[in-house]
């Protein structure tokens, strides 16, 4: 059942990925590593940002930013028999917006916060909810990015340790 979700959020994802071409701006390939409390486990990820906007007369603005990810399980004992544990590999597909501040030309502009919705395929102790909230801060490059990433369900089920990681994008201009 959770796997079928993935399947059709992940579907959908790739049909508005083939939709609107014309609107995408930049694909970044982005890979790092992921904690939970203090156990890692390696992530990558597969973004897609389209086109900015202005948002209405202010200095902000906002591109839809969609996500397919997928967070390595961990094999940590401490969490073994628990009802939701810690070696399930999770894969989500997110979906938000990316808001930057100026204009192209500002040395700042690379700064970006991308708040995402996002539904996932597994549990784990660390990431509980069919449904999670993804947040990030970074700063793009012409063709890379730094970012922090953190995934979590906002309190809405427990457990809700989320999982917070640091990547590094190759961005590939569309």
């Amino acid at each position: 059942m959770r796997s079928s979700t993935f399947v059709r959020s992940a579907v959908a994802l790739a049909l508005l990925g083939i939709a609107l071409p014309a609107a995408a701006a930049r694909l970044e390939i982005q890979g790092g590593r992921s904690y939970m409390d203090s156990y890692g486990t390696n992530v990558g990820f597969g973004e897609l940002i389209l086109n900015d906007s202005q948002l209405g007369h202010s200095n902000f603005t906002w591109a839809g930013d969609f996500s397919l990810g997928y967070i390595n399980g961990r094999n940590l004992a401490r969490y073994r028999g628990t009802k939701f544990g810690t070696t399930d590999d999770v894969k989500l597909a997110a979906g938000g917006v990316r808001f930057q501040y100026g204009s192209d030309d500002d040395w700042y502009h690379g700064f970006f916060w991308a708040p995402q919705v996002a539904v996932l395929s597994g549990k784990t102790i660390a990431l509980s909810s069919t449904g999670e909230f993804v947040n990030t801060i970074g700063y793009e490059f012409k063709h890379w990015s730094l970012q922090v990433r953190h995934i979590s369900n906002g309190g809405i089920h427990d457990p809700n340790r989320g999982e917070t990681m640091a990547l590094v994008g190759l961005a590939f201009n569309l």
